[in-house]
């Protein structure tokens, strides 16, 4: 697993795309992740632009659990939510990337957020870890 600055990312390699959303929400769910929102960006971009892209798909990832804690914590944390999944398949593999939980935190200014933070952070770690266990 990779860490950039603002995500965990992981190549799964010869992974087909199908498989590797099945996957990675199989992975999600078991860390107690539900998917809320599914954007396809290669239709969206053949719809409104007409142009052709790669597979490519934003899947918007949320812990109900988590959430409803956040949002006690500071309403306004939901500009931040859900955490975001994007799957792209490219010459280079079939590409993972989550949201880091504690970037997106560090915009909200809130210690009182610290546990909700790791939490979540700590299960994205084990769902990219149980990908590379799949491969």
């Amino acid at each position: 697993m990779e860490k950039t600055t603002y995500g965990y990312v992981r190549n799964l390699g010869e992974t087909s795309y199908e498989e590797a959303i099945s996957r990675v929400t199989e992975a999600l769910k078991s860390e107690g992740f539900g998917i809320l929102t599914e954007i396809d960006v290669r239709e969206t971009f053949a719809k409104k632009l007409e142009i052709e892209y790669r597979p490519y798909v934003i899947l918007g990832a949320c812990n109900p659990h988590l959430a409803h804690t956040a949002i006690g914590i500071d309403p306004q944390i939901g500009l931040l939510l859900p955490c975001n999944v994007v799957i792209q398949k490219t010459d280079e593999g079939c590409i993972v990337s989550i949201a880091d939980p504690k970037a997106l935190s560090q915009l909200a200014e809130k210690p009182e957020l610290e546990p909700v933070v790791e939490d979540a952070d700590g299960r994205i770690r084990r769902v990219m870890s149980a990908l590379e266990e799949d491969e």
